[in-house]
């Protein structure tokens, strides 16, 4: 199953994002928070590393990302983790992690479909 990986400037975003995901769409994927870092509010590609990991069963990962620095990170943080295919999607990422959450349970989901998910949610509106 491909693994998803949420890295948000805070931890408590991070973990409440997959959790809305798991509870919402995607209750048997593989969603690891990366949030924060050694001093709070940021992003550490160590502590991503170490999510696209834990995160993948053979697979590969999607990362998710809030903003800046986040994007860089997951790249080095990708890098790190040369053995597991990762990608990020460039998705909202709440909506995008719930998507990607739902396409994760398909039988047929790869990474590209995943990613593609993800992203759709860029189109989505909340208001009319």
């Amino acid at each position: 199953m491909i693994g998803l990986v949420v890295v948000s400037h805070s931890a408590k975003a991070a973990e409440g994002i997959a959790d809305v995901a798991a509870q919402m769409g995607g209750g048997n994927a593989r969603i690891v928070p990366a949030g924060g870092d050694e001093a709070g509010i940021g992003t550490s590609p160590d502590r991503i590393r170490e999510g696209i990991e834990s995160a993948d069963d053979g697979d590969g990962v999607v990362v998710l990302v809030d903003l800046g620095s986040a994007v860089m990170n997951a790249e080095l943080a990708i890098e790190m983790a040369a053995d597991v295919p990762a990608v990020i999607a460039d998705a909202p990422i709440l909506e995008g992690t719930l998507n990607a959450a739902v396409e994760t349970t398909s039988s047929k989901a790869t990474l590209d479909s995943v990613v593609e998910r993800a992203e759709d949610a860029r189109d989505y509106r909340k208001l009319n």
